[in-house]
């Protein structure tokens, strides 16, 4: 790469990796532990939709260990224990991961968050929600707990496009996501944005221009991965009567290299795909693992020479402007 490269980007991956923000961060190794809470979601429970999303399944994303019957703390432990063993992970981040992790009362928000942090290893938690589903009193709880540990609010914004976010069942608007961010900005903790590639009807050039949306607004970290159908769910019988055709892998790296050239350095990489398990995949089927996914992104980047950031540009000041 060249020198002029910012340098929060990994030297070899050419993206600023969230693995590498938090080591430089803490000086440490610091891997994330998934738990289930216990939690719903209010476009499943007729507070806001029934449903849910059409794509959502919670077993394609949550480890066979994280379920709400297992203690929190049990959940915890076998999750820094893999850690540990795969990794050498030294600290930890507990991740509220499954549904809308804010839903519910404030006392109970509390006893929840603070018996993940009442773990010596663990430096903060991560919370997993809806741009529609923090109110002003968790946001207050969030801002109290980043006086002294690490938070990252993750937001489910999936796509910018409001008739897309409709025809999935998403139940919340872009403007809902804006709004969030504004007033979840400036409170010492990291905002994440979810997105999803590939809806029907949606094309490249106008996936693309989330990563413009990202740019203009103070969001610290991006999780992105491909649409894909999981059994269980309205989008695998989609796929089924034709209505759902998945993107290839080509189609997918392609963009995702593309969003990844007009993301700023600053903002760390989180997720550069998404995964199920074998048992309850529909499609896309690419064969490859996990790591196999994410090299697939970064090659592309190293066979372009290109890297995260490079078509981004700041104002003075540190001001998020438009793609150049």
């Amino acid at each position: 790469m060249s020198h002029n490269v910012d340098p929060y980007l990994h030297p070899q991956l050419r993206i600023n990796s969230y693995g590498h923000y938090l080591r430089r961060r803490f000086g440490c190794r610091v891997s994330k532990v998934n738990v289930d809470a216990g939690f719903t979601c209010p476009n499943r429970d007729g507070s806001k939709g029934s449903g849910g999303c059409i794509y959502c399944n919670n077993v394609s994303f949550s480890p066979k260990d994280t379920q709400a019957l297992i203690p929190l703390e049990e959940q915890m432990e076998h999750g820094m224990a893999y850690h540990r063993i795969r990794l050498g992970s030294q600290k930890f981040i507990v991740y509220f991961q499954k549904y809308t992790n804010t839903y519910a009362s404030v006392d109970l928000l509390a006893d929840l968050y603070g018996r993940a942090l009442a773990h010596p290893d663990v430096i903060g938690i991560s919370v997993g929600t809806r741009p529609d589903s923090l109110t002003d009193e968790a946001l207050e709880l969030l801002t109290a707990i980043a006086r002294d540990k690490y938070v990252c609010l993750e937001l489910g914004l999936q796509s910018m496009d409001d008739g897309i976010l409709t025809r999935i069942n998403r139940g919340h608007t872009l403007k809902d996501f804006v709004d969030t961010v504004q007033r979840a900005t400036g409170r010492n903790f990291d905002i994440c944005v979810h997105l999803i590639h590939g809806f029907p009807g949606e094309s490249a050039a106008e996936f693309l221009k989330s990563a413009e949306l990202v740019a203009s607004l103070p969001i610290d970290s991006v999780k992105l991965h491909q649409l894909h159908a999981v059994e269980g769910t309205e989008l695998a019988e989609m796929y089924r009567r034709g209505e759902f055709v998945p993107l290839t892998l080509t189609e997918y790296v392609t963009v995702a290299a593309d969003f990844l050239e007009r993301l700023p350095a600053q903002v760390t990489v989180q997720r550069l795909y998404g995964s199920a398990p074998l048992t309850i995949r529909v499609a896309p089927q690419w064969g490859l693992k996990n790591n196999q996914m994410w090299f697939a992104v970064v090659n592309e980047l190293q066979r372009r020479g290109t890297w995260q950031g490079c078509r981004a540009a700041w104002k003075p000041g540190g001001d998020r402007i438009a793609v150049i």
